[in-house]
């Protein structure tokens, strides 16, 4: 260069790359790719391989050639403005709970509709040290994000605070943490790098929402940004593999995001954002980046090699961490190395967990239905399996709500539970408003709702939960007013599209309640979207869904009379009514004495009764008071105390005292015992309920 008066901007120009890409060569930190350099020697008037370059190509043949990627870093604004993080990435925290539910519905959304296979997701926890850490900071350029790093960690702002955890960790601590989301038989990140498209809304745009399906559980464009809340250091690298090809091609597409606040570097000011990539020789400032084709070797080293050519995206965070987890355990970022074993092991669980909790309808089948969704999680470190890969099954972490669904697609549901295992089915309305503030009904729709038995492994009981075509979670809400004694159990509720194909106006109340959504996508109320859309009182016809939806349940769940537990039923085996007296004279007023009596045990281990008292005609007032025994295979019965008993009617309660008026004829009481003061499980005993005269006997 020096012999033909050629600067590395000039040469940068004749070949229609960056200077900064011409720097690179000279400073010896990348290599010319073999048609670049031909073309090199052509501008510089260099006829032919001298010895040395020979030589120098010798020696380098068989080292890595660098990716022809540098960093673009966002110039500042001419008008002095300074924004120190992103606002989208503020909205959540940096949860591997919200992740799991955001990323996992992103995929979910994004599955390819050209056949009725599941998207399949899998998250990779990877923890790098010692030698794979360096190699892997060398794969994404680090020497020349280092003074950006420091001057953002040097700023005493959020964003900066985490930043210096994200440095400490990886320096002190000689510890990198990537997370990796892959989606295969999804879209992939198609379209141009700047126009409308999926990639541009991923990589360049924040809240834009490119889905059109009436089904999809994003409308924000924000779940993204759950991403780069995740990672400290802001930094997420993407590989997509397209479902429908771009500049000729499908295989490889690489860019990097980085999301950093607003920062001075030797004298430049920077907005924020940079972007790994390729420069872009077209674009009018000619240091912007756009995505590039990689080789095997270079997406190797960027730990985001795919497994087979089915379309989808993969995701790196680098630097993740859960907040959630630490907090769990009273842990902090001080924590010692010992600790970071098991923060694998529990950011490892807690996707498990979520994705079990959230998707476990997306990942239910049922007669011919096929799954929404496969998720799984795997742990490695530098490169060997740590925790093997684990597949999330439904029916292991929700035995009782995928029960219930899968019975709704096979199309084996009942009208009323009459046995253990069944599954009934009802649907309730909800009436969808007119558009526009015009005031109305558009149509009434017919959601599905499920009761089947709760099982230990379902968590809280009698809850429902509620869902729409793309099947994730949207709330779990309790159903009150349930008569003690109720058989625990669950209920599923299926709204719009969930509902199946003949349900009608399903398309309509899956738009009202995408709109009716919060970002979170947790809970079905009042939005700003449904008062623009439709009007501001649209939010009671959910309010009143929910009302239609508990007083089905409380019917599923009822026991009607003639079906109550006779003595030939199991339970009943296990009860005795005691205390009756022995017949008197006539004449002689007997007190009350149970009449029947109907229990279960919990889940809690207490046992939940509801007993029929006859009172004897009499003209007098009684007080009694209901006492439980645990029926045991030897010895005398053990009393338990009551933990609540509640007069239902025709009798009062004072201090566990049972009052009955004179005149009454029948009454009832309900009770639960307190499983603090059992000697022996429930479950293993069986129950005696008395009813003996309080002091005083008849008033």
């Amino acid at each position: 260069m020096q012999g033909n008066g050629t600067d590395e901007s000039e040469l940068a120009q004749r070949l229609g790359v960056t200077r900064a890409v011409v720097e690179a060569w000279l400073d010896d930190r990348s290599i010319p790719h073999p048609d670049l350099l031909v073309r090199v020697r052509e501008v510089l008037g260099v006829e032919k391989e001298t010895a040395q370059d020979s030589a120098v190509g010798t020696e380098r043949q068989d080292e890595p050639a660098e990716m022809p990627a540098v960093w673009y870093h966002r110039p500042g604004h001419d008008d002095g403005g300074r924004e120190f993080g992103n606002a989208a990435a503020f909205a959540f925290e940096a949860d591997l709970e919200v992740l799991a539910r955001e990323a996992t519905q992103n995929s979910l959304d994004e599955r390819d509709r050209s056949n009725d296979c599941p998207v399949r997701i899998r998250y990779t926890l990877h923890e790098l040290t010692g030698d794979a850490l360096t190699r892997f900071r060398t794969a994404i350029r680090w020497h020349d994000l280092h003074p950006h790093y420091e001057a953002a960690a040097a700023q005493d702002q959020k964003v900066g605070r985490v930043i210096s955890a994200g440095l400490r960790e990886m320096f002190e601590r000689d510890r990198l943490v990537l997370l990796r989301v892959d989606d295969y038989n999804a879209n992939g990140l198609t379209g141009d790098d700047y126009e409308d498209g999926r990639f541009a809304a991923v990589v360049r745009r924040q809240l834009e929402s490119r889905k059109s399906d009436v089904a999809a559980g994003g409308s924000y464009g924000l779940g993204k940004a759950t991403l780069w809340a995740t990672s400290r250091l802001g930094l997420v690298i993407m590989n997509s593999t397209l479902s429908e090809p771009h500049e000729g091609r499908t295989q490889r597409r690489l860019i990097g995001r980085l999301d950093l606040p607003w920062r001075e570097v030797d004298g430049r000011r920077f907005a924020g954002p940079a972007w790994l990539g390729q420069p872009d020789a077209e674009a009018e400032n000619e240091e912007v980046v756009r995505s590039w084709w990689a080789d095997e070797e270079t997406v190797e080293n960027l730990h985001l090699t795919r497994e087979g050519d089915d379309p989808g995206t993969s995701f790196l965070i680098v630097g993740a961490h859960d907040v959630a987890s630490l907090a769990e355990t009273g842990q902090d970022r001080e924590g010692d190395v010992g600790d970071d074993e098991d923060s694998l092991e529990r950011m490892h669980q807690r996707l498990v967990r979520a994705l079990g909790r959230n998707f476990w309808a997306a990942m239910t089948a049922g007669g011919d239905r096929r799954p929404l969704l496969e998720a799984s999680v795997r742990t490695l470190r530098n490169g060997a399996e740590y925790i093997e890969e684990e597949r999330v099954e439904p029916h292991v972490h929700q035995p009782a709500r995928s029960r219930a669904l899968q019975a709704f697609l096979s199309g084996t549901t009942v009208d009323r539970l009459t046995m253990a295992g069944q599954v009934a089915l009802t649907t309730v309305p909800l009436k969808v408003p007119e558009r526009d503030a015009l005031t109305g009904t558009a149509g009434e729709h017919r959601a599905v709702l499920l009761v089947t038995e709760a099982t230990d492994a379902d968590g809280r009981i009698n809850q429902v939960t509620a869902m729409r075509g793309n099947r994730m979670t949207v709330k779990t809400s309790w159903v009150p007013g349930l008569p003690v004694g109720t058989n625990p159990f669950q209920a599923v509720l299926l709204v719009g599209l969930a509902a199946g194909d003949d349900a009608p106006f399903a398309a309509e109340a899956e738009e009202f309640l995408r709109s009716s959504e919060p970002p979170e996508h947790n809970k079905w109320g009042q939005t700003e979207e449904l008062r623009m859309r439709y009007s501001p009182s649209a939010h009671r016809r959910i309010a009143a869904l929910t009302t239609e939806t508990n007083r089905a349940v409380h019917e599923l769940v009822a026991i009607p009379q003639e079906r109550k537990p006779s003595g030939t039923s199991k339970v009943s085996k296990r009860l005795k009514i005691s205390g009756k007296p022995k017949s008197k004279a006539r004449g002689t007023v007997t007190p009350p004495k149970l009449d029947d009596l109907d229990a279960v045990v919990g889940p809690s281990g207490a046992w939940q009764i509801t007993a029929e008292v006859k009172v004897t005609p009499g003209g007098e007032s009684w007080r009694m008071s209901p006492v439980a025994k645990l029926e045991v295979r030897s010895g005398p019965r053990p009393v338990v105390k009551w933990a609540e008993l509640v007069a239902v009617s025709n009798c009062e309660l004072t201090d566990g005292v049972l009052h009955f008026a004179p005149g009454t004829s029948r009454a009832v009481f309900r009770g639960v015992t307190d499983v603090s003061t059992h000697p022996v499980r429930a479950v293993l005993t069986g129950l005696v309920v008395e009813l003996q005269e309080s002091k005083g006997g008849a008033a």
